[in-house]
């Protein structure tokens, strides 16, 4: 083992290359802060986290001024206590987004290190579940998106082996809706999943006369209907439809996880490593909804989450959204609609450090050992 010597801690800013909207907002920016850690042996993890536009300074300010100089002297090694520790520093800001976004940064950094140190794959190390997974995209999508662009979308990606796509609604009236998920079904036909997303913007007896209209059309899964907070809603509607309903992206602890899971209130978790906290706590909230029998199905962060679904069992799909195209470039293999995770020891995320440089808007910050 080896301590931790330095901790460094910048920002980049990303455009995404195409407009995305939902019901509720729109993602105009990716502020993703990034971690990089060195131990005494010279050996460096690099982790990241993201926000869709705002926010990004205030995790970057808690990562310098708390987490970061609580890490300098630790064993590298000891994730799981270095993860308590950071809760526990932060207790009366946790659990929360910016807490649990700065978390992340360091915990992925964590476990970049210690694979490269055991010179393996996350995706090994983590529980080498399996050596790809399906893809379904989200990136033709969006809520602005006509229906004509949907399909288009759609069958340039099936043509390609993807499997399924996810179409954003909350249009505001149910039949338009409707009519943007009958041409597509048309389109593609009886076989390939559709899946739908809300992005939490009904109240309960929309969500479920939403939900009636979307058992017309087979639909793989129902996506954050309601407010995340409303367990008991969720429950409510789960037992009143055959449309499963996913949730998961805006969750940000193990805990949650388990009340939706006991309440019946979920039939897809769609855990994001970034806002729950890191790979450490990604991989227990894996296993819990596996011993519940129910699939995790990760939001966004394709280029990491690759490696996870890959290390656990009870993993069905990816999404794709490029994210880290202009900084990270070749960092997922695609190939007949799958993803396949980097064979490369750590997270396999290609980092190119001058883009980097390039897209750095707030100064680097380095924290170390006071000599």
């Amino acid at each position: 083992m080896a301590r931790i010597a330095c901790v460094e801690i910048l920002m980049v800013d990303l455009k995404p290359k195409v407009l995305r909207t939902d019901a509720t907002q729109s993602f105009v920016s990716q502020e993703t802060p990034l971690v990089r850690i060195t131990d005494t042996d010279g050996a460096v993890g690099v982790g990241y986290t993201y926000t869709i536009g705002t926010g990004g300074p205030s995790v970057v300010a808690l990562l310098q001024n708390t987490l970061a100089p609580r890490l300098i002297g630790q064993e590298a090694d000891a994730i799981q206590a270095i993860w308590r520790d950071m809760l526990l520093s932060t207790h009366a800001t946790a659990v929360g987004a910016i807490t649990s976004l700065a978390m992340a940064a360091v915990d992925t950094a964590l476990w970049d290190l210690r694979c490269k140190r055991a010179n393996l794959p996350l995706w090994i190390l983590a529980g080498g579940a399996r050596e790809s997974v399906p893809l379904y995209t989200t990136e033709g999508g969006w809520l602005h998106i006509e229906p004509n662009a949907l399909i288009e979308d759609a069958l340039e990606v099936q043509a390609k082996g993807f499997l399924g796509s996810k179409i954003k609604i909350g249009k505001p009236h149910l039949s338009e809706d409707r009519a943007r998920l009958q041409a597509l079904r048309t389109a593609v036909g009886p076989d390939y999943e559709i899946m739908v997303d809300a992005n939490q913007s009904f109240n309960l007896s929309e969500a479920i006369r939403r939900a009636r209209m979307l058992e017309d059309f087979n639909i793989g899964w129902f996506e954050e209907p309601l407010p995340a907070d409303d367990v008991g809603a969720h429950a409510q509607l789960a037992a009143q439809t055959t449309v499963p309903i996913a949730v998961g992206e805006s969750m940000y602890s193990l805990s949650q996880f388990k009340d939706y899971l006991s309440a019946g209130a979920a039939s897809v978790v769609q855990a994001d490593v970034a806002r729950v906290g890191g790979i450490t706590p990604w991989l227990k909230i894996a296993h819990l909804a596996e011993a519940y029998n129910i699939a995790i199905c990760p939001h966004f962060l394709m280029e990491l989450h690759v490696s996870l679904v890959c290390a656990v069992q009870n993993a069905r799909w990816l999404e794709y959204i490029p994210q880290l195209d202009l900084i990270a470039p070749q960092s997922m293999r695609i190939d007949a609609g799958r993803a396949y995770p980097s064979q490369e020891p750590g997270l396999g995320i290609n980092w190119d450090w001058d883009a980097i440089a390039h897209e750095t808007v707030m100064s680097p910050v380095e924290i170390m050992e006071a000599a």
